[in-house]
């Protein structure tokens, strides 16, 4: 199945039905009086987070998403029925925008989560309703108000608790491998990789913690070279990031640049991200000499001047990494544990997402506002008088 992540749909909710005009017309009752039925509420578009879908893919081919008018109202007093609702599933970890006025309008993070994107029209009242003493026959209707139309650009970010950042064949898939049952495909190229990767990691019945592999990086991300970037924003849900670097490229490039330059493109990518914690981790270590692993790693931790946890891994053998995954998830457990106790921890965190969302609103802005300026600018080049034709009648 293709991987999309991005989609923007129109959504439009049903109109209310129109209020009845009528009277009543019955043997033996004369003047029977009004009435009109009232018309039926529109129906509303509500999305609903579902975690049996891992792509966007759906709305690339349905783009229009409309509920059901209300009926009008009929007499007797009869009311119209009301337009059904209509239920969207989405992928859990989307984000919705309003396109037109840039308004996160949810972030869909929880399996059952229920989001109104389009309200109803209201329904009009008949002729019932504006009986009086001094109008016994009132030929006064409303009718139904529309429904909202809206068009909306949805953003899936997948969850996760790591995410796995580093150049490309620097052995994230193969890590992500090694500790979970996820089979992402690995081969000795670049950018093996092309969508992002889930796995859970297990240590115990109800120990677990999930994983996040990501297209790599190169030089240059950032003005839109190589795939990482775009896939980036799949590791603002993440709490905590490991820093793959390759200690033996296979084409002797220098760990230490690669690293600067991962660091280099997730700062311009969003300063937010790049204050995550983040783990370096030293993979590859089974193809150096064993009198050679530790001189390359502290010649790696010193030219980074890194101050951070450094774990020694090889992810292909699986050496080191039951003790990367188990610092993982206790450090993930005792950050669970302080914003649920500590006010200002949970007070962070909720400030970290919110600059996050905020770059990503104005990501979004940025990529619509550029997209309107080559409208515009195709708009400008067209000229009516190219398309001149000149014709001769035949006598």
């Amino acid at each position: 199945m293709q991987f999309v992540d991005e989609a923007s749909i129109i959504v439009e909710a049903g109109k209310g039905g129109n209020g009845c005009l009528s009277f009543r017309r019955e043997k033996y009752v004369p003047r029977g009086g009004p009435d009109g039925g009232d018309g039926g509420h529109g129906g509303s578009v509500y999305l609903i987070g579902d975690d049996a879908l891992n792509t966007l893919i759906d709305f690339k081919f349905q783009r229009f998403y409309k509920a059901q008018n209300g009926q009008g109202g009929m007499g007797r007093q009869m009311s119209g029925k009301a337009g059904e609702d209509l239920h969207v599933k989405v992928p859990v970890g989307t984000t919705v925008i309003d396109e037109d006025t840039l308004e996160v309008i949810a972030d869909v993070t929880e399996i059952g989560q229920v989001v109104l994107v389009g309200e109803g029209g209201r329904r009009g009242l008949g002729n019932i309703h504006f009986k009086s003493s001094t109008n016994r026959a009132p030929r006064r209707t409303t009718p139904g108000t529309d429904g909202d139309r809206r068009n909306l650009r949805l953003e899936m970010k997948v969850m996760a608790d790591v995410g796995l950042l580093g150049m490309p064949n620097a052995g994230k898939s193969t890590l992500i491998r090694s500790v979970s049952a996820a089979k992402p495909k690995v081969a000795n190229y670049p950018f093996t990789t092309l969508v992002p990767n889930l796995g859970v990691v297990k240590l115990g019945m109800h120990e677990h913690f999930v994983m996040a592999d990501v297209p790599g990086l190169i030089e240059g991300a950032s003005d839109g070279a190589g795939l990482g970037l775009r896939f980036l924003k799949h590791l603002t849900r993440t709490r905590l990031l490991f820093h793959v670097v390759d200690v033996a490229p296979f084409d002797e490039s220098d760990p230490v640049e690669a690293a600067k330059a991962i660091v280099h493109e997730l700062g311009q990518f969003s300063p937010a991200l790049s204050e995550r914690p983040r783990w370096l981790v030293l993979n590859k270590f089974d193809l150096l000499p064993e009198d050679e692993r530790e001189e390359r790693a502290q010649k790696i931790i010193q030219a980074l001047n890194w101050e951070g946890p450094v774990f020694r891994i090889s992810a292909i053998s699986s050496d080191g990494t039951d003790k990367l995954v188990q610092a993982a998830y206790r450090w993930l457990t005792e950050q669970r544990r302080l914003e649920h106790e500590d006010e200002e921890a949970l007070a962070r965190e909720e400030e970290m997402r919110r600059r996050m969302e905020e770059e990503s609103v104005a990501r979004t802005e940025a990529r619509l506002g550029r997209r309107r300026k080559r409208d515009d600018e195709d708009d400008e080049d067209f000229d009516d008088d190219d398309y001149d034709v000149e014709v001769e009648y035949a006598p």
